[in-house]
């Protein structure tokens, strides 16, 4: 029998290569309106959002067909940076050291060229029921989870130029349009984007309370807690978080969770405000008991197992290893999860797949952040946590 250990070892190694060898470049799900067709939807947003779903949905990869290439991702390069911190802090090996610095070196470089302080986009356009948004139209997701890699670089090699951008980052988060709740407020998904999305406030406070904390910064940790008052005030009986607060957005799901948990983990460790613990405590556990099964098959929904989704993994391994030096039973089940997901997700030549279906179909197109990246990562801070 594999041990474990060696088992995410060898996995880390596979998927590693594979993004090196294929020059940190792959596929995204949303990425259809990159397609040579987008002229055909005359700009209309309801045909914008049928040739990116048609795109995404399909069980065959159409993008080669559909003129779709592989291109450098933001977040694609952010998770894999931050993986390679993990692996560097736990090996000390200084090829992770050379090669976390070069990406976050092209980051800084490929920042959204739309605004003055740093922070990123897609590298596409997308359009969805609420609209349509355009590459370089940044939000505060890809932003805020790219910034604790900037953080974790910081930790580590104390260079003043990711200082620099830890600074420039917390400026355009605290820039952003906040709505106001009955207690707190909500941290806007976009500048142009008002919507009451849970997980890309936290993110966004997550981040606040630990720049804040680095640099001193009274604002920035008060943001964070009037942010953090609105959201667990909104937190479900039950420990769980609709998507957002708008009819349309009441769905509660995987990945998204697990950003909501990490960020309150974040915000009281970075705080020292203990007001929200049993908060934290009681969402944990929603999110060990809900989403996923007895093998470690990860589930999307907490009350539907398909599509079995390579975020939803990603994520899943990061949380569970973020949770997992207080809770055995996390750390467990994140070897559950690495385990199911390299037996039955990973190609032989090092990719991890987009996703299963009923029936044990698997859409196998390579996507970078999607997969690739977040798996890497939570793998990398898995093996890290032992």
């Amino acid at each position: 029998m594999v041990n474990p250990v060696e088992k995410i070892e060898r996995s880390l190694k596979m998927v590693e290569k594979w993004v090196e060898d294929h020059n940190y470049m792959a596929y995204e799900p949303f990425d259809g309106l990159s397609s040579v067709f987008r002229p055909l939807t005359f700009k209309n947003v309801f045909l914008d959002r049928l040739l990116m779903q048609l795109i995404r949905q399909s069980p065959i990869n159409l993008r080669p067909i559909m003129g779709v290439r592989p291109l450098p991702s933001t977040k694609g390069q952010g998770y894999m940076a931050w993986g390679y911190l993990a692996r560097y802090k736990q090996t000390r090996d200084e090829a992770y050291k050379s090669k976390a610095l070069s990406i976050l070196e092209w980051l800084d470089k490929n920042k959204s060229p739309k605004y003055k302080d740093h922070s990123w986009a897609n590298h596409f356009d997308f359009a969805s029921r609420g609209g349509r948004y355009y590459k370089h139209d940044s939000i505060v997701v890809w932003t805020a989870l790219i910034g604790h890699a900037y953080l974790d670089a910081y930790d580590l090699f104390r260079l003043p130029r990711h200082l620099e951008i830890i600074n420039s980052i917390k400026r355009w988060v605290l820039a952003l349009p906040r709505t106001k709740g009955t207690i707190g407020f909500c941290i806007a998904y976009m500048p142009q984007n008002n919507s009451l999305i849970h997980n890309a406030s936290m993110l966004g406070a997550g981040f606040l309370a630990r720049a804040g904390k680095l640099t001193g910064d009274a604002e920035a940790l008060n943001v964070a807690r009037e942010a953090m008052s609105y959201h667990c005030e909104k937190q479900l009986p039950d420990g769980s978080w609709w998507y957002g607060e708008e009819a349309n957005n009441r769905w509660i799901d995987n990945f998204h969770t697990g950003y909501n948990l990490d960020s309150l983990k974040y915000y009281i460790e970075y705080s020292g405000d203990e007001s929200y613990r049993k908060n934290l405590t009681k969402g944990f556990e929603f999110y060990k008991d809900n989403f996923f099964e007895k093998s470690g098959r990860p589930k999307y929904y907490h009350n539907r197992i398909f599509p079995v989704d390579s975020q939803c993994a990603g994520q899943a391994l990061e949380t569970l290893a973020r949770f997992g030096a207080e809770d055995k039973k996390a750390l467990d089940l994140a070897f559950k999860v690495a385990e199911w997901w390299i037996d039955n997700m990973q190609d032989k030549d090092g990719h991890f797949y987009y996703r299963q279906y009923p029936g044990n179909f698997k859409a196998k197109a390579p996507m970078m952040h999607w997969a690739q990246a977040t798996n890497y990562r939570g793998l990398a801070l898995l093996l890290s946590r032992l």
